[in-house]
Formats: structure tokens, sequence, C-alpha cells
């Protein structure tokens, strides 16, 4: 299947599908099926220093861009797997390279790298506050050369299969800054000393079958050291990280995308009823080649955010239309999919179901697509805040 937008990372791509071909869609189907998770194959993509592209060399990672880590993240989707499950390492790294300081990164970094730390989680949402950051109501308060947290996170994944965890905090009240958009501040967490010592994790039993948490603090405490950047400033810090994740996801969507479209356009093609192939049909050929269409225009600006990311250029206008340009053309690819595939759509052995479910949860999260039009409509076109 061609794409139109111009390829320069061929070699990546082949090498990515090399490795993924030796996990076939039984592997993640059984996966999919018993909600576990692949260690076998995040280890093999660890190994093969995928997961430390975005590290720079002088700790132990391939000093890669976004946009490369973005392909990775692409390809696992694109070659039938998850992503899902191990992204959080790339996107955690945009808080951490740019906002640690040198110690933390050479105590943290090369392990990372080299697999003996995993870096999975990112701890930000709450339940009573969700995407209204700014009034999260996690404490973090000082104490001497230690900071004592408290309060409640959800939604927080790969918990179970990482060694640290970034958490945004409250270091200042609400009530004493000037902007409610100051006084946070960003935290690494060494998870194997943190839970069950003041910190508490129960699973949350999910549609896509991701492994996600809700969280609890209660008095938990940890190094005064493990503050990243400058505390009071963390909301600023973490949007490094949040313009990663969105467009990376967005490349997990694109690669979802084309996935729907390959396996809708073969069905299609292969699939006989009366005496002709069903692609045939206008009514089942043009919502995939909708699908495509939709798909290759969000690709474009999937590259768009890359590329200013990587330039150090301000880019959370491209990453957040990415993201919500990304998510419904894969969605719509998905219901094209299982559409074409009729009953055959629900059997767990043509995998459809499964990354239909998986393809879902990204109309809603990390960002939900109406919180995308409130930033566009405000922060683009200069329209009135909504909230």
């Amino acid at each position: 299947m061609q794409t139109s937008a111009p390829d320069t990372h061929t070699d990546l791509r082949d090498a990515l599908r090399a490795l993924c071909a030796q996990f076939p869609p039984e592997y993640h189907r059984k996966f999919g099926e018993d909600e576990t998770y692949p260690e076998e194959f995040v280890d093999a993509l660890t190994r093969e220093g995928w997961l430390a592209a975005m590290i720079p060399e002088e700790y132990g990672g391939s000093g890669l861009g976004l946009t490369e880590a973005s392909i990775i993240m692409e390809e696992v989707n694109r070659c039938g797997g998850n992503a899902g499950h191990c992204h959080g390492q790339m996107y955690n790294m945009g808080t951490l390279l740019r906002h640690g300081s040198e110690e933390q990164k050479q105590k943290y970094l090369p392990g990372i790298a080299s697999g003996e730390l995993r870096l999975q989680s990112m701890a930000v949402t709450e339940p009573t506050t969700g995407t209204d950051t700014t009034k999260l109501k996690t404490t973090a308060v000082k104490k001497g050369d230690r900071y004592e947290i408290n309060g409640q996170k959800v939604w927080i994944s790969r918990i179970q299969h990482s060694d640290l965890m970034i958490l945004l905090a409250r270091t200042t009240p609400l009530a004493e800054v000037k902007k409610k958009s100051q006084g946070l501040s960003i935290f690494m967490v060494d998870l194997k000393e943190a839970i069950g010592n003041g910190m508490e994790v129960r699973p949350i039993a999910n549609m896509p079958g991701h492994e996600t948490n809700e969280v609890f603090f209660d008095n938990l405490e940890i190094p005064a050291e493990n503050l990243i950047g400058t505390e009071g400033r963390g909301f600023y810090h973490i949007l490094d990280g949040l313009n990663a994740e969105r467009t990376l996801i967005a490349a997990e969507c694109i690669g979802d995308g084309y996935w729907f479209v390959d396996k809708a356009r073969t069905y299609a093609g292969d699939r006989m009823v009366f005496d002709r192939p069903i692609g045939q049909n206008q009514g089942v050929q043009f919502p995939i080649a909708r699908s495509y269409v939709n798909i290759e225009a969000a690709n474009l600006m999937r590259f768009e955010a890359c590329r200013r990311f990587d330039a150090g250029l301000d880019c959370g206008a491209q990453a957040n239309m990415a993201k919500l340009l990304a998510s419904e053309a894969s969605w719509e690819a998905a219901n094209a999919c299982i559409q074409t595939h009729g009953g055959f759509g629900f059997a767990r052995e043509y995998d459809v179901e499964r990354k239909f479910r998986e393809a879902r949860l990204y109309q809603v999260a990390p960002i939900s697509t109406n919180l995308i039009l409130s930033y566009v409509g405000e922060h683009i076109l200069g329209m009135p805040r909504s909230f």
C-alpha cells in the first residue's frame, strides 16, 4: 500500500517490521484476550534500542528525534501490535531531557537506555479534575530534604511494568498563585520504594484491556532531589512531554489506520459474494478509500508536529491537531474495516475487534477531541475562552 507522504526512513521501517514479524497476530491476540502485558515484545524493543530512540548518545541512547520515535510507534501499531504498552518511555523523555538536571540524567538515562530501568508512567490526571490540570488536588509539601505527597490519581498506565513514574503535584496552594498554571511541580517517583510506603495502586478493568490504575498517596515521602526542573514551573515543564505524547499517539493512530485500511482492502478483494469480490461495490470501496485519504492528511500534520518539536519550536497547535485528525481518521478506518468484514469482524481470530477497541480509546485520551477544539478556538483562532 503506497502513501503520499515523502519517507526518508525506509531503513528504520524495515528494521522495525523485521522485529515485529517475530511476534505474529496470535501473540498480540493472546495478550489482548488475557489482558496481560507483552513482556517479550517490550523486552525485544528495548534490547534492540528502539525505546531509547530519544535518549542522547552520551547516555546510551540513539540520539534520534520525535520524528523517528513517532515512526517506531507507528510501525508497532501498523504491524498489528499496541504501542500503548510502551509509548510512555518515549514521551516521558521530553520532560526529563529538557528540564532534568545533569545529575538526574546521569542517574536515570543510562539505565533506561539499557533496559535496566523502565520509565513508563506519568501521573497527572485526577478523578475530580480530569483535564482541568491546573486545579489538581494532589499536594507536595516540602519538609526538610523531602517532599510529602498526598492525593489521588486515576488512569495511570503501566505502573506494574515500570520502575519510575513522573508525578505532577501542587507545591503552592492555588489561592496563593497569580496564575492557576503556577505552583505545580514535577517529581520522579521510584515506584519500588513508593508502593506500600505511602502509595497504593488499584488496577482498573477497562474496554481495551490496557493496564491502567487508580493511585492513592498518603504521606508518601520522596527525596527533594527528585524534583525535576524548577519548583512551581511543573505545568510548563510537562508541556514538552504532553506535546510529544499527543504527537506519538497521533502516529500510533496513523499506524492503526493503515492497518485497518490494509486489512479491509485485502478482505474486500478476497471475499466473494454474488460471484464478485465485495470490494468491487462502491458501497464497500468508498468508505475504505475515504479512510485512507483522511489518514494521509493526518500523517502530514503528524510530521509537521514532529518537525517543529525536533527544531525546538512551539508545536502545541500541530501536536493537538495531529492527534485529533489521526484519532478520528483511525476510528473511521476501524468502522470501515469492521463493516467490510461483516460478522467476521467480531471474531477474535481476525484481530479487527481487538484493534477496534484499542482505536476507540484515542477519541477520549490523552485529551478529548472537544478539548482540542477548545484549544484551537481560543489559542489559534483567538475566540473567547469557552471554560
